[in-house]
């Protein structure tokens, strides 16, 4: 069995992985630190909650290390480039963690916060600092930071940067960073547009890929429940009754009906709160840390405000509505099975989401389990030989509804207007749907 020690890391950075309670490296630590330790560039490709921090946390603390300088005002040695400001923390709290024992000063940088304490920091001088690409382009135009002496640049969930319209921000960062440099690329899934960046920023890497790219954690179960849209409050209520599904995050598509869940289970008595990129950083903190200290069973979230949420023991992640794409649902049921635990992953699918789920399957090359407990299973929504080509057990004529009102003679399958948030993820009644581009500015 391989341990830390054998990877050839230093007393200090074994001392405190001690002292945090890890014994044995995950795969991706097993495979990346030795050759991060040699300076070679990486391409890593591992789902969330896998260990990548610690994979690249570890060996870039020890290269520090091996040749100490003292801290410059405004001028890090290492930047850590993350989507989101709740990864950004749980990025610097590894990094405090870990290298508690060698002294190194680091920071943290992102929207949604006065500036004050972010630029005073840097005028102290940083080793390490982890940014948002808003707010890091921001200070930089500002003076406030320089990137000259970078000297290991990490993009970390690199396809959510790119998802988020980060692109144009990161390689205007990247610009200013020097070509002698060590990159670490990190992402949970390779498109083509993620390969691309790769390509132009990784010299003579080496890739290392725990798991194919679209594939889920093997410990999750992974359940479908067919549902009518509006039997799905309903649904969730009954969920819950369960007091086995004790720390649950539910997604939905926007902030809208996020928020509207939260407000139907805290009237049902569930200690509930969302979490989204219209909140201030100031009470997103506040509800993760309710979250974490299991005030707040149930989380609500959107797939943007959700992507740093790494907290140990949810036990159920709960689609309330089909991602939009595979690789969303991939990252959502990634916050569950963290650590070595099992979890599980209950997805509601009504009529218009069939063709969600079916993408979903196609991508991750597994047939989701369909569950029918609970009573609300909805046979006109779809069933198993629907989705294999089949027609649907119990299906209507076509150009007739449900209670034998006539349709509206709009071609089978083709989805209208929906009013709580469609395809795009936009909410079509108010117009506040979450966009990539929402937290632009909070970044």
């Amino acid at each position: 069995m391989t341990t830390f020690s054998d990877l050839g890391l230093i007393e200090p950075l074994l001392r405190a992985l001690t002292a945090e309670g890890y014994a044995v490296p995950t795969p991706i630590q097993t495979q990346a630190i030795p050759k991060l330790l040699e300076g070679r560039d990486m391409l890593g490709i591992a789902q969330t909650g896998t260990g990548k921090t610690a994979a690249f946390a570890l060996p870039l603390l020890q290269r520090l290390d091996a040749n100490r300088v003292k801290a410059q005002p405004r001028q890090p040695r290492a930047l850590i480039l993350t989507p989101t400001r709740e990864l950004a923390l749980q990025i610097a709290e590894g990094f405090k963690s870990y290298g508690r024992h060698l002294g190194f000063k680091h920071t943290v940088v992102f929207g949604g916060v006065g500036q004050g304490q972010q630029v005073a920091a840097m005028n102290a001088g940083v080793d390490i600092l982890v940014a948002t690409p808003g707010r890091l382009l921001d200070l930089m135009e500002q003076r406030h930071i320089n990137l000259s002496k970078i000297e290991f640049l990490v993009l970390d969930e690199a396809d959510r940067m790119l998802d988020m319209g980060f692109i144009r921000d990161v390689k205007r960062i990247v610009a200013t960073v020097p070509a002698q440099r060590q990159t670490l690329l990190f992402s949970a899934t390779m498109p083509s547009d993620v390969m691309s960046l790769a390509s132009g920023i990784l010299r003579d890497y080496v890739r290392i890929e725990v798991t194919p790219p679209a594939t889920t954690v093997e410990r999750i179960e992974q359940r479908v429940m067919f549902v009518t849209r509006e039997d799905k409050k309903k649904l969730l209520s009954a969920i819950l009754t369960d007091k086995a599904v004790s720390r649950v995050l539910v997604f939905t598509r926007t902030k809208h009906v996020a928020n509207r869940v939260a407000e139907q289970l805290i009237k049902s008595g569930v200690n509930a709160d969302a979490i989204h990129g219209n909140k201030s950083q100031n009470a997103r903190q506040r509800t993760l840390a309710a979250f974490k200290s299991g005030k707040v069973r149930v989380l609500v979230a959107t797939d943007i405000a959700a992507r740093g949420i790494d907290v140990d023991g949810i036990t159920h992640v709960i689609n309330y509505e089909m991602p939009a794409d595979p690789d969303s649902y991939v990252h959502r049921i990634g916050r569950t099975a963290r650590a070595g635990s099992s979890g599980a992953a209950i997805s509601f699918c009504d009529a218009e989401e069939v063709g969600d789920l079916r993408a979903i399957e196609r991508t991750t090359r597994q047939q989701i389990t369909v569950d029918t407990s609970h009573g609300f299973h909805a046979a006109h929504v779809a069933t198993r030989s629907e989705r294999q080509g089949g027609r649907p057990q119990g299906q209507r004529p076509q150009g007739q509804r449900a209670h034998g009102k006539p349709s509206s003679g709009k071609p089978q399958g083709q989805r209208g207007p929906r009013r709580d948030g469609g395809r795009d993820g936009r909410d079509n009644r108010d117009g506040r749907g979450e966009k990539p581009w929402d937290n632009r500015s909070a970044a």
